[in-house]
């Protein structure tokens, strides 16, 4: 059985990405990087699973609408 995804705070994102906490929501709104999602009323993460695809692969990573795995 597959281990669940887990989810990430954005401290975590910023040392696997490298990139900076502006950088990430600009990307974000341009559909370039994986958006985050809602966990509590003031909480909000990312899958790790997206974060792990993005960093293998920036310029090949696409939003969840424009996946071609069926996911």
């Amino acid at each position: 059985m597959p281990e669940p995804d887990r989810i990430i705070r954005l401290k975590t994102v910023l040392a696997r990405t490298g990139l900076s906490r502006s950088t990430i929501y600009r990307k974000i709104a341009e559909g370039t990087f994986p958006a985050q999602i809602k966990i509590s009323v003031n909480g909000a993460g990312w899958r790790e699973s997206d974060i792990n695809r993005w960093v293998a692969d920036p310029a090949a990573w696409r939003s969840e609408g424009e996946r071609s795995d069926g996911r």
